[in-house]
């Protein structure tokens, strides 16, 4: 059994009129990346605010590694960064992490340790005010990483980087779950969720529309693409097929969607017997940006 290291069970919380975070329950394993997703305005960083005791929930509950602690102990074992990183300008990489080894009682020899897990090694003797806004980033993930945590908590890590600068904090990420630190990262980027972390949670709108596994809102049968000479005919003979869900023209290609297993080879022989012959025929996978579209639409 994976550990549990945080649980939220019906939590709610209203600002005045607007109900920011609407009875959302999910539970946090030891060892995963999880990937908090959903357009600006979802309740992402107010749920992150709420277990992070920053902001107060209206109502509901949350615990951390199963009760056994008090909040504000709890939260010496996580590691978070939910607002931009506040360092001194005119101090070094070095300097400013070893304030923070100070203010959380730890040896400064963690402050090199960590500047080296994200590539700054090299630069700790550069002041703050030099650093891109990439590097500022890596930094602030540095500090959060000082006191070993168990779990690390990032509010968009990637927002405003370049495409160089973001490829290094994903790798970074990476590099970070696979020592088996539990990440949680709140993203409106569906391509971060879909390369970074192994389970999801959608919310529009404070309300929670999925979770569970990555691959498993990306592993439904996908669907395909076909061409033939007879389209209509096509067409006809595909809706009495009883694995089909639905057919789109499009472009003079018909996309095929499927509601059950079928395979390509299947489908090819079922229209042949029926005397359509094809001269196209691909399966292509749902993106896992298709799948959020249509879980964010409510399909």
């Amino acid at each position: 059994m994976q550990e549990t290291i945080l649980k939220i069970e019906n939590l709610n919380k209203r600002f005045g009129a607007v109900h920011a975070v609407k009875n959302v329950s999910f539970e946090i394993k030891k060892g995963n990346v999880y990937g908090i997703l959903g357009p600006n305005g979802s309740g992402k960083s107010t749920t992150l605010g709420i277990i992070l005791n920053v902001v107060n929930k209206t109502s509901g509950s949350y615990s951390w590694f199963g009760g056994s602690m008090e909040t504000h102990q709890a939260l010496k074992k996580v590691g978070a960064i939910i607002e931009r990183p506040n360092f001194y300008p005119y101090m070094t990489a070095y300097e400013n992490l070893k304030l923070v080894c100070d203010i959380k009682q730890i040896p400064y020899s963690k402050a090199a340790e960590k500047l080296d897990v994200v590539g700054l090694l090299e630069r700790k003797d550069s002041k703050f005010l030099t650093f891109s806004l990439g590097m500022k980033q890596r930094l602030a993930i540095a500090s959060a990483l000082l006191n070993d945590p168990e779990i690390l908590i990032l509010d968009e890590p990637t927002n405003g980087l370049d495409p160089q600068g973001i490829r290094q904090i994903r790798d970074i990420i990476k590099e970070i779950a696979a020592t088996g630190t539990t990440i949680l990262l709140a993203s409106h980027l569906l391509d971060e969720v879909e390369k970074v972390c192994t389970h999801a949670v959608v919310l529009r709108k404070g309300e929670m529309l999925y979770f569970g596994s990555v691959d498993g809102m990306i592993s439904n049968d996908g669907f395909f693409e076909l061409q033939s000479e007879a389209t209509d005919q096509m067409i006809a003979a595909l809706q009495q097929h009883p694995a089909i869900e639905k057919t789109e023209l499009l472009d003079g290609k018909v996309f095929v969607y499927t509601k059950s297993a079928l395979e390509a080879a299947e489908l090819n022989r079922y229209l042949f017997d029926k005397g359509i012959v094809l001269n196209h025929l691909i399966k292509r996978k749902t993106s896992l940006e298709e799948q959020f579209i249509q879980i964010i639409a409510g399909k």
